[in-house]
């Protein structure tokens, strides 16, 4: 083994295994969210400590390099001190989002603290896929670090993931895929879709509870991840129209589906786009309700507020995960 830069629990973080086999057994949903910045970090940690949930902090390689791969284990630490300094015991995880490559991984446990990490080898073939998995679990097992990996292909575009066709987790395969990889949890495909634009109004949005109950069958009480599964909330979308954007025939997938699952064995589900729109409607309001704003804690305090709310609605409505750990203090 290599030395670590920064052992993810001298951060106070937790990996995933304990959360999603909790979560599984309890019937509930993991909330997954993206960050980018220090007041969307804020506006998650504060949601879930409130609400008395757990949470996996995700970063894209896109926000890694947006933030700044030596300043992300500070933010981890301030998140974990917040949530101790609260009276709370959320567990927090750090997991790399849609990691692309074997060294990516292998930074991110060395030497930026992280406790879980995705391994995205959808694009290959299978073999390649379960070569690559495999690589990366046998490597983060060493440090006691956990390892998603995703089988199928989710349509759509978010950050430097983007695919054209939707191809559906093949319940056939996932076993094997497990088995093989030794992973600690499986992303599928079954309906979400990454970004904003996921479908038209003229579309059906749903997800294929069928093959969802196929995989569990096949891999009864193993962790499951949905990806792509922001709702694309529409008030915050008219707020934003009405606020000087353009965001046009934006669906995503509805909650009561999701919920549905949640109480399944996906014990995992990633939100990015809705925190995103629900930050950008704040921020557009702020400046349409002050144009002589220019104060960066004034309309980013918007934006955070926007999103922290939309959270803990999201974490009733969606993960059903309230109260799964100690609340903490609400802070104004």
């Amino acid at each position: 083994m290599r030395e670590v830069k920064y052992n993810y629990r001298d951060l106070g973080l937790s990996n995933t295994k304990e959360m999603l086999l909790k979560a599984n057994r309890e019937g509930y949903s993991v909330p997954a969210f993206n960050f980018n910045n220090l007041e969307q970090l804020q506006a998650i940690i504060e949601a879930c400590v409130e609400m008395g949930a757990p949470v996996i902090l995700q970063v894209s390689p896109g926000a890694r390099n947006y933030i700044g791969k030596d300043m992300i284990p500070f933010m981890a630490k301030a998140a974990t001190s917040y949530v101790a300094a609260s009276g709370s015991d959320i567990p927090v995880a750090l997991h790399l989002d849609h990691g692309p490559s074997f060294e990516i991984a292998e930074d991110c446990i060395l030497n930026s603290g992280f406790s879980s990490v995705m391994i995205d080898a959808s694009k290959y073939d299978y073999d390649e896929n379960v070569a690559l998995s495999k690589k990366v679990a046998e490597f983060a097992h060493q440090y006691d670090v956990t390892v998603e990996a995703e089988l199928g292909v989710l349509a759509g575009v978010e950050d430097e993931v983007s695919a054209e066709e939707h191809i559906f987790t093949k319940p056939s395969e996932v076993e094997d895929f497990v088995s093989k990889t030794g992973v600690d949890s499986l992303a599928i495909a079954i309906g979400t879709s990454h970004g904003a634009f996921k479908f038209k109004p003229t579309d059906d949005p749903h997800i294929r509870l069928d093959i969802l109950k196929q995989i569990e069958e096949k891999i009864p009480g193993f962790p499951i991840v949905l990806h792509g599964s922001s709702s694309i909330p529409q008030q915050y979308v008219r707020i934003i129209n009405e606020n000087g954007g353009k965001i046009e025939d934006a669906l995503g997938i509805p909650d009561k589906q999701l919920h549905e699952a949640s109480k399944s064995a996906v014990a995992k589900i990633n939100v990015d786009s809705d925190g995103r729109l629900a930050f950008t409607a704040g921020v557009r309001k702020a400046f349409m309700d002050n144009p002589a704003e220019f104060d960066p804690r004034k309309y980013l305090a918007k934006g955070k507020e926007f999103m922290k709310k939309y959270y803990k609605e999201k974490i009733v409505d969606v993960y059903g995960a309230e109260g799964a750990y100690k609340k903490g203090t609400e802070r104004k």
